[in-house]
């Protein structure tokens, strides 16, 4: 399993095979978990999953990131059909969960029409970023709450002049050396410090199939929208404005956390979950969350698919295993909300998120009416709902946010509990741009999964387009070398595999 070396919420003498959720597995249902090996997050964990597959030597079960990991072990012969097992040991309630994708989550989870993995099904709004700014640094400079993207470039040139976060003051900060500019199709949310919404709002989709309308389908980053916003990150990267250490540091989180930082791009989670250092270093550091609009006044996003994680169970495994894997599963679903909080999920084995696909918005909108007294916790108390964290947060919401709820800012949360602090602020916060305001275009891929072609040519194609993109945005290569990364992206492979993306349009 993958562990965050940084992370320190583990209680003394916990472990990652002995804690609360662990201890409740072996309580509630005889399953011992014995972990095999652990790597740090990111690309240690990659790489080990690499050879694993390479190697054909799979633990019983892991959670992977990527899918294509999924269907190389799938055409490998390494992963247990669960085809059958799934229908009989999957809990109602996560039958619902799947069935609220209308198909697409089995569709990801299944390699040649049969269940290999368990798919992660996440809420749509991990799919769709949003910009996060410093709405008290806004507010000490008498600035309005920036809109367009020239609005973005006047405010973040302001923080960096009145050196709002100190001298090292970053006016938009950007992905680290393990996260990219964009969301992909095979990694299509969750994508923290990319510049999704900079992009939204020029009209182009990086990394996606794009439906021209007409039968054919176009490779988003080979858009003239997308040359046209390169050319304006990397006028924004030569101004100073965006962090000079883009694309090279560890963590994008660092100078966010670090309050050096005015805006940065991410889902709804991260204005809560994800910088949570920051509030503990700034308890006024009020932090809110905002579309991207389009010269015109549109706010443009690119939708996500049913998850992107999998859980792979070994075909090696024996068949107890594998139940206990899927009872694992149902578990965790229904029971996580009962755990401690301020424990991170990140020590869970084998957790892989399912969600309906609406939770979220759902949530801001019940947890409101519960803050204005027009319902009480107890509505919410439906064992097995398909809402499966509602009521529990409908019993903590008033411990931790307090009125007037009319506009929420930083200063009516109670951090006591920085666990349902998080949460509550990730919800109300990060999902009511949302959950609140009509988004004006939707954008979905044509596919989230891999062609056979790409299974022998997209790893060069992906690297050629990541380095271009990255040189690019940093000055290191000229925007003209887009064309020529065009026409070498086509030549090598590209062609072929957009043909194969139209042949599924078709069908």
């Amino acid at each position: 399993m993958v562990v965050d070396p940084t992370d320190k919420t583990l209680p003394q003498g916990d472990s990652v095979s002995n804690n609360q959720y662990t201890r409740y597995l072996k309580e509630k249902y005889n399953i011992n978990v014995i972990v095999d090996w652990t790597a740090a997050t990111g690309n240690d964990y990659k790489q080990k999953v690499s050879l694993s597959i390479a190697s054909g030597k799979l633990p019983d079960g892991m959670v992977v990131d990527d899918r294509s990991f999924m269907t190389k072990a799938a055409s490998s012969g390494l992963l247990y059909d669960i085809t059958d097992l799934f229908q009989q040991y999957a809990s109602s309630q996560v039958k619902q969960i799947m069935d609220s994708t209308e198909g697409r989550a089995m569709e990801n989870a299944s390699y040649k029409g049969r269940m290999v993995s368990l798919p992660n099904i996440t809420v749509d709004t991990d799919g769709v970023h949003v910009m996060w700014i410093r709405k008290d640094w806004l507010d000490k400079l008498n600035l309005p709450v920036p809109k367009t993207l020239s609005d973005i470039e006047k405010t973040a040139q302001a923080f960096i002049d009145n050196h709002m976060g100190g001298d090292k003051t970053i006016g938009i900060a950007g992905p680290s050396k393990n996260t990219f500019p964009y969301a992909t199709f095979l990694v299509s949310s969750n994508n923290l410090g990319g510049f999704d919404p900079v992009f939204g709002a020029m009209d182009a989709y990086p990394g996606y199939w794009l439906d021209n309308g007409d039968g054919t389908v176009t490779y988003g980053t080979l858009t003239e929208n997308t040359k046209k916003t390169l050319a304006l990150l990397a006028d924004w990267y030569k101004k100073g404005l965006i962090d000079p250490e883009v694309g090279t540091r560890d963590n994008v989180g660092d100078p966010i956390n670090a309050n050096q930082a005015g805006i940065f791009f991410g889902p709804w989670w991260s204005g809560g979950y994800g910088n949570g250092d920051s509030f503990k270093n700034d308890p006024t550091a009020n932090w809110q969350a905002y579309p991207v609009y389009s010269d015109d006044g549109k706010w443009n996003v690119h939708m996500k698919t049913t998850g992107s994680t999998y859980t792979l169970i070994s075909k090696k495994a024996k068949p107890d295993v594998a139940k206990a894997i899927i009872i694992m599963n149902n578990a965790l679903v229904r029971d996580e909300a009962t755990f401690d909080v301020s424990v991170a999920v990140g020590w869970y084995p084998l957790r892989n998120v399912m969600a309906a696909a609406n939770e979220t918005e759902y949530e801001y909108n019940e947890l409101l009416k519960v803050l204005k007294g027009e319902t009480n916790p107890e509505d919410y108390n439906q064992p097995n709902s398909l809402y499966k964290l509602m009521y529990a947060d409908a019993k903590k919401v008033k411990n931790v946010i307090k009125p007037p709820y009319d506009d929420l800012n930083v200063g009516n949360f109670d951090m006591t509990n920085f666990g349902d602090f998080q949460r509550m602020y990730s919800l109300m916060i990060g999902d009511r741009p949302y959950a609140t305001i009509p988004i004006d275009k939707k954008v979905y891929s044509v596919t989230y999964n891999q062609t056979p072609t790409m299974e022998t040519k997209w790893a060069n194609l992906k690297k050629m387009e990541d380095e271009t993109v990255l040189k690019i945005i940093l000055g290191q290569a000229p925007i003209d070398s887009f064309d020529k990364f065009v026409k070498d992206w086509k030549a090598q492979g590209g062609d072929e595999i957009t043909a194969e993306v139209a042949e599924l349009l078709k069908k």
